[in-house]
């Protein structure tokens, strides 16, 4: 337990051989191993606490202690997607708690100089991708997290979205609709929120307009694709044309 609590202090340390090379792959990989079977819901639970470190701070290193706790609690739940170890319940605070936090991020630095990557965005989006598979949501947790990520797209912010911040966004997404859970009517209105941005700021359309494209790649090239691709796209391409007017031209 000792241990654990050190690797947990070390998944906020500014020196990325600490932190990236030592701290979480320990974790990540005991948890795998199921080393963590019976305390998995405390563990769990001391990731979640660990999102709300410093939240609300810029340019600070804490960001660093939440987005490593999101990647960690991640794991978690994929190990409890692998065989049920925790109560239904306990995954769905999980699930609130990874939420809360990714919607109040304010820190999204991709690669601080000198300290390696912070990459909060991604590393939630990541772990709301493995949330979206647990089988404790259900068709009102899915349409939920799809919310989430269309709050956090929306979001009036100081940095547009580096590219991976986009991509997993959408990966986030894809995972969302593989379930086949949430009915078109709602995807087609979610899509169409995200798409009309003309009153949010201009870094908040930006970042709208990185993460459609990319949900359009991924949903038109990636694999295992959701019942709802072949009419999703024919959406897509009609609201990136409205956002894109040299599109129509020709």
């Amino acid at each position: 337990m000792e241990l654990t609590t050190e690797l947990t202090r070390m998944l906020g340390d500014a020196d990325p051989d600490i932190r990236d090379a030592i701290a979480y792959p320990t974790l990540s990989t005991w948890i795998a191993r199921g080393v963590y079977d019976e305390l998995l819901s405390g563990l769990g639970d001391g990731m979640a606490a660990g999102l709300i470190a410093g939240l609300g701070e810029t340019g600070t290193d804490s960001v660093f202690r939440r987005s490593f706790s999101a990647l960690v609690l991640r794991e978690c739940i994929a190990r409890d997607n692998e065989r049920p170890l925790v109560p239904g319940g306990k995954v769905l605070e999980w699930g609130d708690r990874l939420a809360t936090w990714l919607l109040r991020e304010q820190d999204l630095r991709s690669v601080v100089p000198g300290k390696g990557p912070a990459q909060a965005l991604a590393h939630g989006a990541d772990a709301l991708a493995t949330l979206a598979l647990s089988p404790h949501l259900a068709t009102p947790e899915l349409t939920v997290l799809l919310d989430v990520v269309a709050d956090r797209v929306l979001a009036s912010v100081a940095l547009a979205y580096a590219q991976h911040d986009a991509d997993q966004l959408a990966r986030a997404t894809i995972a969302v609709l593989r379930r086949n859970a949430v009915p078109f009517s709602v995807v087609e209105t979610w899509v169409a929120r995200v798409g009309a941005t003309d009153r949010v700021p201009a870094i908040a359309r930006d970042n709208a307009e990185s993460f459609l494209r990319a949900l359009y790649l991924q949903l038109a090239l990636g694999p295992q694709p959701p019942a709802v691709r072949a009419d999703l796209l024919l959406v897509m391409v009609d609201v990136l044309r409205r956002r894109n007017p040299d599109l129509r031209k020709g």
